[in-house]
C-alpha cells in the first residue's frame, strides 16, 4: 500500500511540473515577436527528488534548439551548461554554429553525468542578420528506474534580446 501511495504522489508530481512547465501556445491573432537576437535561459535538471526519498532520480537531458524560421538561418553564438549553484560545467562551442531554416541542434547530458543538479540550466545566445522568427530552445528530460519511468520538458526563456 505504502509502494501505490509513493507511486501516486511521484505520478501527481510528474503532473504537475508538466503543468507548470508547459508553455503557454500563442493565440491565433497574437502577433510573431520577430528578432535579430537573444540570449536564452533554459532550466535543465540532471535529477529531481520525489516523495519521501532524499536520493535523486537521475535523468538524461537534451538540449534542442529549433530553427522555426521557415526561410532564414540564424547563428547559435554561444551554448553553455551550468551547475546549481551558477558555475559553468561546459562551454559547448568554440565557433558560432549555423542552423538552417527548420533544422535543430542538440546537446545531451547523459543520466550518469548529475554534476548539474536539479538546478542546473543552460544559457543559449543566437543571433541573425534579418529579423526572424526566435528558434524554440528547451530542455527534454528523461528517467528510468526500476520500474519508473519520467520525462517532462522546460522551454527556454529570454533573458536578453539584441535587436540591433
Amino acid at each position: 500500500m505504502k509502494e501505490k501511495k509513493s507511486c501516486l504522489f511521484s505520478y501527481f508530481f510528474i503532473i504537475l511540473i508538466a503543468h507548470f512547465l508547459s508553455p503557454v501556445p500563442l493565440q491565433a491573432d497574437e502577433k510573431l515577436g520577430l528578432s535579430k537576437g537573444q540570449t536564452v535561459y533554459v532550466p535543465a535538471y540532471s535529477h529531481i527528488y520525489s516523495g519521501n526519498r532524499e536520493s535523486p532520480f537521475l535523468l538524461t537531458v537534451t538540449l534542442s534548439i529549433r530553427n522555426i524560421d521557415p526561410k532564414h538561418q540564424v547563428e547559435i553564438t554561444v551554448v553553455d551548461y551550468y551547475e546549481t549553484q551558477g558555475k559553468r560545467l561546459k562551454k559547448y562551442l568554440d565557433e558560432p554554429r549555423i542552423i538552417n531554416p527548420l533544422e535543430s541542434l542538440r546537446y545531451v547530458i547523459p543520466e550518469s553525468d548529475k554534476s548539474g543538479g536539479s538546478g542546473a540550466n543552460f544559457i543559449v545566445e543566437w543571433k541573425s542578420g534579418k529579423s526572424v522568427n526566435p528558434p524554440i530552445v528547451e530542455c527534454i528530460m528523461i528517467g528510468t528506474q526500476t520500474q519508473q519511468g519520467v520525462s517532462f520538458t522546460s522551454r527556454g526563456r529570454v533573458i536578453v534580446t539584441s535587436d540591433d
